[in-house]
């Protein structure tokens, strides 16, 4: 047996007592929001609004660090990975408590991971689909796996796999799974993480409450939130948010124009947070021998798809679109912030003498492209503009084609485009989401480029098996050498998540999964 043992966090270190006296408890924050969420349940949750809440509400058995990649004990104390990958014994923490006092059991968990599990259920059972069956243990549960699955640590720490209370599930009203999990998104509701639901008008404001029976502890050696309270208001505008905060009515605001962070990080009664992401910013390039209407395609070779790359200026796009709070790609299947990304240094730094010599090779210079972008955009308005002049400068004549967001994800679907914009935001704490998304042909054809490098394929798919670290390392490097090589997407940049708080707010995260972290945030009297 394999041994992966996590030791159980307990006591209060050194450090802690020390910095006792920095944390003060008590009191409501006041978060604008740019959306409401429509229902926080760990498995039905598919929409970012929704998705980031719900470790507020419902705890993993492991969780992640703030670096978004280092997995920690949550519910489960521990847990062993047997030699050959195919038994997962997990150990759940004693004394844990539901936030109406009752017990958190295997039964609660064995319940919970078989709704993440049922394809019936839900989004993102897929995550799950090496597990064969769970067993309920005196002190927690063991998985089968159907092949060992390098990422089930990893999920165990993702929100699809949240643990709720078993018998206030079957206690809901409802006929089926999902009308169950919507009558459970209401106030009183018992729940296994930080806050409860205390009250919701929907489309308007939500209000979360300290869960009394939470077990992890903060710096005071008390238990965690700090928070009493946690007051959200909806505001879609992004002056309307940032002018509630300016005026002192809400104690944060999300979603910051990049255009005015150095505005408010002037300001000495805000503070003005970029917190790392796993958001790229990407354009696919349509790499088939044709395009949908049958004529040749300029951009079926990688050389002309280079060309493109070394064409466009990375770093001026991070200043105009960004204001400088944006990075250069340096993983080509990946944020920075990712596992096992690879950092080869900025791609393709900009060189419009190679690009003009590998346009003129490959025949690429005189064509037309067409860059499909999103109406209302001004990122994307401004993209266009810039690299419709990059690309000039290279005999590509490039025109925009402005698409609402329903009809951009079905041109990419068809193949129905040449270059459009686009983006990515990991759920999962590990590469094989965002790989298989971009690189894994049979998941969506490469994100829609129509790529098919059976290489990158083979790597994939052993990948997903491969229990050794080193050697999945290995794998995800090679799979970035091909995939930087053969360039089917027009690298641009990553991005932070802009959060804008009051100078009297401290502790509260944004992980680079995007996940509102409120457990930690207190309030300086």
């Amino acid at each position: 047996m394999k041994t992966l043992l996590i030791a159980a966090l307990a006591g209060v270190s050194m450090l802690a007592i020390n910095s006792a006296q920095a944390v003060e408890r008590g009191g409501t924050l006041t978060f604008a929001r740019y959306d409401d969420s429509n229902l926080v349940d760990p498995v039905y949750a598919d929409r970012n609004p929704d998705i980031w809440m719900v470790t507020n509400l419902y705890d993993t058995l492991l969780r992640t660090k703030a670096d978004g990649k280092t997995i920690v004990p949550g519910l489960a104390s521990g847990y062993e990975v047997s030699a050959d990958g195919k038994t997962i014994s997990i150990t759940l923490r004693d004394g844990i408590k539901f936030s109406d006092g009752s017990p958190i059991t295997a039964a609660d968990v064995k319940f919970s991971l078989e709704r993440a599990v049922n394809p019936d259920f839900g989004p993102w059972s897929g995550l799950l689909g090496s597990v064969e069956s769970i067993t309920e243990t005196k002190n927690g549960v063991t998985l089968s796996m159907k092949n060992p699955d390098p990422t089930i640590i990893s999920i165990l720490a993702t929100f699809n796999t949240a643990i709720v209370s078993k018998a206030a599930f079957e206690a809901a009203p409802g006929a089926n799974d999902q009308e169950k999990a919507t009558a459970l998104f209401a106030p009183g509701t018992p729940v296994s993480g930080p806050f409860t639901l205390k009250d919701r008008t929907r489309g308007s404001t939500m209000t979360f409450s300290a869960n009394p029976h939470y077990w992890r502890q903060g710096e005071d050696g008390k238990p965690l939130p700090y928070l009493d309270e946690v007051s959200f208001v909806v505001i879609p505008d992004d002056a309307t948010r940032i002018l509630k905060l300016q005026a002192g009515e809400v104690n944060g605001a999300e979603f910051v124009p990049f255009s005015r962070v150095a505005e408010l990080k002037a300001d000495p009664a805000i503070n003005m947070e970029l917190f790392p992401s796993t958001r790229i910013i990407y354009a696919p390039i349509n790499a088939r021998e044709t395009r949908a209407d049958g004529s040749p395609n300029p951009m079926a070779t990688k050389e002309a798809r280079q060309a493109l790359n070394y064409a466009t200026n990375k770093g001026a796009l991070v200043q105009l679109i960004t204001h400088g709070t944006g990075k250069s790609m340096t993983s080509p299947l990946m944020a920075s912030t990712t596992q096992l990304a690879h950092d080869g240094g900025p791609l393709y730094p900009y060189d419009p003498a190679k690009a003009k010599e590998l346009a003129k090779s490959s025949g690429l210079e005189g064509a037309e492209i067409t860059l499909t972008t999103l109406a209302g955009s001004s990122d994307d308005a401004t993209l266009f503009a810039a690299i419709q002049q990059m690309w000039g400068a290279i005999g590509v004549n490039v025109k925009v084609e402005q698409v609402d967001n329903p009809t951009r994800g079905a041109k990419n679907r068809s193949g129905e485009f040449d270059v459009h914009t686009y983006g990515w935001v990991n759920d999962v704490n590990d590469p094989a989401q965002v790989a298989g998304w971009l690189g894994y042909y049979p998941t969506r054809k490469a994100v829609g480029t129509g790529w098919n490098n059976a290489e990158f394929n083979s790597l994939f798919e052993a990948s997903n098996t491969e229990i050794d670290p080193e050697k999945r390392s290995e794998q995800y490097k090679r799979m970035q050498e091909i995939y930087r090589d053969a360039a089917p997407l027009l690298f641009l940049y990553e991005t932070p998540f802009a959060v804008a708080l009051s100078a009297n707010v401290n502790g509260y995260l944004q992980t680079p999964l995007g996940n509102n972290e409120f457990s930690s945030a207190w309030i300086a009297k």
